[in-house]
């Protein structure tokens, strides 16, 4: 079958329907060839035909095991927005007075990734709805939240760095400043890519041609440069401190050691995983969906990310119930002048809690 090719912007498609039950357009079976003026569909079969127009960046958006990696998205995402809550309420009613800045860098991470769960529960429903202008709004807080939430991964890791590294730095208007660039820094990418009108419908095809809506950015290379290469730069910068703080904590523990005794391997390991959450590492399994490790790679990073505010909140459970509120020997100044100072040996001692 041949059809007149009018529209010379979108990506067409032969699709057949075998007209019972719900219109749901499948391409197997049709083959699509495409010139500048013409459409053949070459099908094996015969049904009702159509070809259907999406933008080009939509069109190979298909996804492996998409039912599955929702289901377990909805899930993780919302367990991790329940307890994000219970820790938010637990800090801003019956612990504030006590937090120090460790705390509190913590609890903006917390409203952060509370911000991304909600609008990514939902995204699809807004985007299910038809309405532009909802779809873009909800595409700007999720795509805003996501860039905030890896900049408080670098916050964290960069208060580490300066309270357990660098010590004896003396800052003005200390948690002032990382609150501004916490939530400030995120906003100019945003609006720009608003401006252009960068954010739609996305339609998401799983492997059994079940279709999804999303509102998300349209264009792959704002994708990339924007998320990707701001979320490598976080990486690199999070992965040394990862390195420096974990070999300090090693020599420290060398040091330390009486009788040949050693911390014990279930506490190094929480230890590491502990940073690994903190500094949000484990948003780099998305580096590594390529080949053989692409759906593999899909439900680690699934996991582990729908669910980190979940593991985030039994970390700070634990740091306010094993230590008696105390997050650690960080300093509780709230001067407009800090001095993060610290016993070297002491400081990593206490990064366990």
């Amino acid at each position: 079958m041949y059809f007149r090719r009018s529209d010379k912007v979108n990506k067409p498609s032969c699709s057949s329907w075998n007209g019972k039950g719900e219109l749901n357009w499948t391409t197997s079976g049709c083959d699509t060839e495409i010139d500048n003026t013409t459409i053949k569909c070459s099908c094996s079969h015969l049904t009702f035909f159509a070809v259907l127009m999406s933008p080009p960046d939509a069109s190979n958006n298909t996804v492996p095991d998409l039912e599955s990696l929702t289901l377990i998205s909805s899930i993780g995402c919302g367990i991790s927005m329940f307890f994000l809550a219970i820790a938010l309420f637990m800090h801003f009613l019956l612990r504030k007075a006590k937090s120090n800045q460790a705390t509190k860098i913590l609890m903006n991470m917390f409203v952060a990734l509370s911000l991304l769960n909600a609008s990514f529960l939902s995204n699809e429903s807004v985007a299910n709805t038809g309405d532009n202008a909802a779809c873009v709004f909800i595409a700007l807080l999720l795509h805003y939240s996501m860039l905030a939430s890896f900049t408080w991964f670098f916050i964290q890791a960069l208060h580490m760095y300066l309270w357990l590294i660098r010590q004896n730095v003396s800052i003005t208007n200390y948690m002032r400043k990382i609150t501004v660039l916490g939530w400030v820094f995120p906003a100019p990418a945003v609006i720009a890519i608003a401006s252009v009108g960068e954010y739609k419908t996305v339609i998401i095809k799983s492997t059994s041609e079940k279709i999804s809506r999303m509102c998300w950015i349209t264009n792959s290379y704002i994708h990339y440069i924007v998320n990707i290469g701001y979320y490598a730069l976080v990486f690199i910068f999070t992965t040394g401190i990862f390195i420096m703080i974990v070999t300090k904590v090693v020599q420290a523990r060398n040091i330390k050691a009486v009788d040949g005794k050693r911390k014990t391997f279930r506490k190094q390991l929480m230890m590491v995983l502990s940073l690994f959450l903190l500094f949000g590492l484990t948003w780099s399994v998305a580096f590594f969906s390529y080949g053989p490790m692409l759906v593999p790679s899909y439900y680690i990073f699934t996991v582990l990310n729908s669910f980190q505010g979940f593991f985030l909140f039994l970390y700070y459970y634990h740091i306010h119930n094993d230590v008696a509120g105390s997050f650690s020997d960080d300093p509780e100044n709230t001067d407009s002048n800090t001095t993060i100072t610290q016993s070297s040996i002491n400081a990593v001692d206490n990064i366990y809690h």
